[in-house]
């Protein structure tokens, strides 16, 4: 089974630096037009995909649809554990004021956030229980960049740190219960390709 995780596209939040956690905020005409290419990509390369998976927000919604249209696949329903990060008090501000608000150190505050822990958790769950459920499929998974960020870091500790692009994409491939790194944080698509072949 392999798994392409996917952070959806460009929002004006993101834009402006803004936190968006659990908000609901769409995607821009830059962010389709990211899904649109990512889409065009995946028609050229080896790997097949039987479904599309998103968390439901409209931005990882609408990136999953555009590709779906694209490469001819089914979208699942939404799981709600793609969701990103809810940042509580923090969601909706930008870097200098919520520095202004709090301080520098304001992540380290306790402002509703919810826990990293718990966010490795469920990300955990879900990829585990797909490939249960889905044991000799491959699905694409569009969600955030929180949530993969902390995902990575359950299954690879800190072999993965780099930002997640908009519109990355990862590829691991289940192989006797561990998750195999085939492609990481990979934007080829939008511009060069950083990327690590799986170190068996």
């Amino acid at each position: 089974m392999r798994i392409g995780l996917i952070r959806h596209g460009l929002t004006d939040w993101n834009v402006a630096g803004r936190i968006q956690g659990r908000s609901d905020i769409p995607l821009n005409d830059e962010g389709r037009l990211q899904a649109k290419l990512l889409g065009e990509r995946l028609l050229t390369e080896p790997y097949e995909w039987d479904y599309i998976i998103t968390s439901g927000l409209s931005r990882a919604q609408e990136t999953g649809e555009i590709i779906s249209r694209i490469i001819n696949v089914p979208m699942l329903p939404p799981d709600e554990r793609l969701q990103e990060r809810s940042f509580g008090q923090a969601e909706g501000l930008t870097q200098e004021e919520r520095e202004a608000k709090w301080g520098v150190d304001w992540n380290l505050l306790d402002l509703g956030q919810e826990k990293e822990p718990d966010m490795r958790v469920r990300a955990l769950t879900f990829i585990n229980e797909l490939a249960q459920t889905h044991p000799h499929q491959h699905i694409l998974v569009v969600s955030h960049g929180a949530l993969l960020a902390q995902l990575y870091k359950a299954l690879y500790e800190d072999r993965y740190n780099e930002r997640i692009g908009n519109l990355s994409l990862t590829i691991l491939e289940n192989e006797e219960e561990k998750w195999n790194p085939l492609l990481y944080n990979c934007t080829k698509h939008l511009m060069e390709c950083s990327f690590e072949k799986s170190k068996k």
